[in-house]
């Protein structure tokens, strides 16, 4: 019985009733739109941006490959955005692309690094030097917290545009209220004999 009843109250935006409203019509169906967005929608954000960044990351790691270079001495230290230099410094090194031609570039080094040192840079495809990329468990990790971001934000403005249209049927039901009120309530004040 106490199942039959909750069915029955889940349900009432959808049942035939006198009372009901056109808003709470509208607002059923606002709330299973969002419901299934949530259901659907946040799942395959999720996986859809989490392989995205797999992806994206194993191609880096394709891409990118250590190269031995010689530290040139040329150093500037380098000041980070909160005031300080830290023990990096930026840079020149040199070292030779597979095809045979000496390449220069400037990346952070050691700041104690004496000139003539050896030691690895990352590059791209192109010879230019970039970060090393992400191990498989890192790139895993975040291809995760990716695909958890993204469920969860299509969760959350499913639910934010669920109660901003509850919010706006709210107060049309408000002034439909007062504007019933003002037509009924006067008659309230008066006793028959």
């Amino acid at each position: 019985m106490a199942t039959r009843t909750r069915t029955r109250r889940s349900l009432w935006r959808w049942r035939r009733n006198p009372l009901r409203r056109r808003e709470d019509l509208i607002e059923g169906w606002v709330l299973l739109a969002a419901w299934t967005v949530v259901a659907v929608g946040g799942p395959l954000a999720g996986a859809a941006s989490g392989q995205a960044t797999a992806d994206s990351l194993a191609q880096q790691r394709t891409d990118r490959h250590p190269v031995t270079a010689t530290f040139a001495g040329d150093a500037q230290r380098r000041v980070d955005r909160f005031g300080s230099a830290g023990d990096r410094v930026l840079g020149t090194v040199r070292w030779t692309a597979p095809d045979g031609t000496g390449r220069t570039g400037r990346t952070l080094v050691d700041g104690g690094l004496q000139p003539g040192a050896r030691l690895v840079v990352w590059v791209d495809g192109h010879q230019r030097i970039t970060v090393q990329p992400p191990t498989p468990a890192q790139a895993t990790t975040q291809a995760a917290a990716t695909g958890v971001t993204a469920a969860l934000a299509v969760g959350g403005i499913a639910a934010g545009g669920y109660y901003a249209v509850h919010a706006a049927l709210d107060r049309r039901r408000g002034r439909a209220w007062e504007a019933e009120w003002e037509k009924v309530g006067p008659q309230w004040g008066r006793t028959t004999h």
